[in-house]
């Protein structure tokens, strides 16, 4: 069994693997579902509420928007490393301290990135070869999420620092009440007010700031992670050593996004019915890969944990347990999107022209099938990835994120010359593959070594 606190922490340096990764895992599954259940009902509104066209302008962006904002989920992640090795070493004094020079310098790459978003969304959307009739839409979404981006970097940061000390039931009530809530004000701005894609993506950024405020409230009232205005003062010692634990994550996300973008460049050549598809089956994407981000961020915790109380067996029966948990989950959620695949792509879909929804929805479920098909292989990713980031290895992270860059980009180029568009599809499951083979031999290494 876990053991847990009086603030209702969770100690993973005692207990079954198993159970202690299922009890942290399962209410970040169902935080994610619930997140992308407002991500695919915000998809889903858009495309039935507003146009075709609106959807295709959405998946334009998507991974412009993705590459501002996992940067700074990426680097909130660095910092919970450095409170959950410390929570495991027991070291609880150290840890608001910690906290407070991680939201400083939250905060001040928040702003960085708020401005370089606003201000770069015109040539970024020049750079990605975005069709005239969608910039206008591409444009106005984009701006609106990037000047309520305080909202996200605020939710995750709160949120990564509850996951750091086992709390994952926060971020779970936080996420379901944001979700619920972007539900209806996505249908009052769209059906109601008729604000169109404004209205969807004020609702997303209303939603998470509600997100951030609840996990915020949360963190108040653990002992652990209550850090004073003294402790928002930055030091070289901690500020150092969080800034090397959290820039390789960051850069992680950076070039993985940055591979994405020159995709969906490419992308944007392909016509309005094929960006439309590819758009449909990338918001899947998020279900596909639910329990793996729960099980990553479970296998970052417990790992870090055990590293601070340096228990190497427990380690690597951990490790173990994630493999096979992520394996069996995966294979089933494969199989069901192969199953149900159309009928969930025909949630985001909606044109008068039959031709142009045949092509699009043949083109998107061409992408599930491929993804859905090779999904253990993204998850055996994650956990090996989130193993090597538990022990401190956040290099070997970065160096993954540029093995995907480099397979992602290098097919897609291909496609170019050959404008075989299945490349691109097969391109993601290269990028999969090519990082997780690396992250394999690195983290047995690595083990090898405790």
């Amino acid at each position: 069994m876990r053991e847990k606190t009086s603030s209702g922490t969770m100690n993973m340096t005692k207990g079954r693997p198993l159970s202690l990764l299922l009890l942290f895992a399962l209410p970040l599954m169902f935080g994610n579902v619930f997140q992308q259940l407002y991500t695919v009902v915000d998809t889903a509104i858009v495309g039935q509420g507003v146009s075709m066209q609106a959807l295709a302008a959405l998946g334009t962006v998507d991974w412009l928007n993705w590459m501002i904002f996992s940067i700074a989920q990426g680097f909130s992640q660095g910092i919970s490393i450095l409170v959950s090795q410390k929570f495991g070493e027991g070291d609880s004094k150290s840890i608001p301290k910690i906290a407070g020079e991680g939201a400083m310098l939250t905060l001040l790459l928040t702003v960085l990135l708020t401005a370089t978003g606003v201000l770069g969304i015109p040539s970024f959307l020049r750079l990605m070869n975005t069709p005239e009739v969608l910039r206008p839409m591409a444009r106005l979404y984009s701006s609106i999420l990037f000047g309520g981006f305080i909202a996200a970097s605020f939710y995750n940061f709160s949120a990564s620092m509850l996951r750091a000390v086992g709390d994952s039931r926060t971020p779970l009530c936080a996420m379901i009440t944001a979700s619920l809530l972007n539900i209806a004000l996505d249908a009052l701005t769209v059906f109601v007010l008729k604000w169109g894609i404004a209205g969807a993506a004020g609702a997303t950024v209303f939603s998470q700031l509600v997100a951030g405020l609840i996990c915020t409230v949360r963190m108040r009232r653990i002992p652990e992670l209550r850090f004073s205005f003294r402790d928002l003062k930055l030091t070289k010692a901690i500020s150092a050593e969080l800034i090397r634990l959290s820039l390789p994550v960051s850069f992680m996300n950076l070039i993985i996004s940055v591979g994405g973008v020159f995709v969906q460049s490419i992308v944007n050549t392909f016509g309005v019915n094929f960006i439309a598809g590819y758009t449909a089956t990338n918001k899947l994407y998020g279900l596909l890969e639910i329990a793996a981000v729960s099980y990553g961020y479970a296998v970052t915790t417990y790992v870090g944990q055990n590293f601070g109380a340096s228990d190497a067996p427990r380690i690597k029966k951990g490790v173990r347990t994630a493999i096979f948990l992520s394996i069996a989950t995966s294979a089933a959620i494969g199989f069901v999107m192969i199953l149900f695949g159309r009928g969930i792509l025909s949630l985001f879909l909606n044109t008068e022209d039959a031709s142009s929804l045949t092509e699009a929805m043949n083109t998107a479920y061409r992408f599930l099938t491929i993804m859905a098909s090779c999904l253990p292989i993204l998850y055996l990713l994650y956990v090996y990835r989130s193993a090597l980031q538990g022990m401190g290895s956040t290099r070997s992270a970065m160096v993954s994120g540029i093995i995907e860059f480099v397979m992602r980009v290098g097919l897609a180029v291909s496609v170019i010359f050959t404008r075989f568009s299945d490349g691109l599809f097969i391109a993601e499951v290269a990028a999969w593959l090519g990082a997780a083979v690396f992250l394999a031999v690195t983290y047995y290494r690595r083990r090898a070594k405790l």
